[in-house]
This record gives structure tokens, C-alpha cells and sequence, in this order.
């Protein structure tokens, strides 16, 4: 009997092994290699998504109005939008790209992320673009100051 258990205890344990193979997110770092050297939104943008019609709709961004440090500035980006992908991008640092998600279609798009803002007295810019199911494209952005002196965290 403890044999039997044993048996079937590694079989389940295989049957996970597996799944998670065959459902894996799209790694856009060997993918599209061009939106993480990208040097300004829009070269990020058009390296993701190439020549598209960017819907400003659908898509919010939250941050502070001022941040009291580019060493982890919180974003948050919602979206009713039945989406494929969605991608924040910024203008503060050298590299556009911030992060790239793979979205299925029970998602909920309500993301809290942190991101390194580097400020030099300017404005910065976030700007989260969202692939939709619909083939379209709609984007939102959100501009904030950061604190002289940021990503000292």
C-alpha cells in the first residue's frame, strides 16, 4: 500500500512538472532585443509593437505628483481593456523600457510595480501602452517630478 502511495505521489508530482512548461510568458528580452537598448519612448515603442495607431483611451497611470526618490518610484497602471500585452516605458533613463507583461484573457490589469526614475531636474514621463485582443493599441501616461538627486535608493 505505502508503495502504491508512493507511486502516485510521484506521478502527481511529474504531472506538475509538466504543466508549467506548456504555459510559459514570453521572454521579450531574446524576442525583441531592440526595446531594452531603445533610448526614447517612441524607438521603444515602434521596436515593440512597430508602426501603430496609439488609441489615447482605457489606459490609467497613478504616481505620486512628486517623488521623493528615483530609487523606487511606485506606478500603478489599470485597464478595463481585454489585452494581449501590456508596457511601461519612461523618459528618464538612458534605456526606455520598464517592464513588459504577457496578459491572458482572465487577467486583471491592476499592476503595482516600482521603477528606478533617475531625474535631473525635468519631468519624467511614464507612459504604459495596451496591445488589446481587438488589435488595436491605446496608451496612457502619467508625468511626475522626482526629487533631485533620485535613484540614490
Amino acid at each position: 500500500m505505502e508503495r502504491r502511495k508512493f507511486l502516485g505521489m510521484g506521478l502527481g508530482a511529474l504531472a506538475l512538472a509538466v504543466v508549467p512548461a506548456s504555459v510559459q510568458a514570453e521572454d521579450w528580452r531574446k524576442a525583441k532585443p531592440a526595446v531594452w537598448t531603445a533610448k526614447t519612448v517612441d524607438d521603444a515603442i515602434k521596436a515593440m509593437y512597430g508602426d501603430v495607431k496609439l488609441i489615447e483611451s482605457g489606459v490609467t497611470i497613478s504616481t505620486p505628483d512628486v517623488a521623493a526618490s528615483g530609487g523606487a518610484v511606485p506606478i500603478n497602471i489599470k485597464s478595463d481593456i481585454k489585452a494581449k500585452t501590456v508596457a511601461v516605458f519612461q523618459n528618464a533613463d538612458p534605456e526606455s523600457t520598464v517592464i513588459v507583461f504577457d496578459i491572458n484573457k482572465y487577467s486583471i490589469i491592476d499592476f503595482d510595480i516600482k521603477a528606478k526614475l533617475k531625474s535631473v531636474g525635468d519631468p519624467v514621463t511614464v507612459t504604459a501602452v495596451v496591445e488589446g485582443q481587438d488589435g488595436k493599441y491605446y496608451i496612457g501616461n502619467r508625468t511626475l517630478d522626482v526629487a533631485l538627486g533620485g535613484c540614490e535608493g
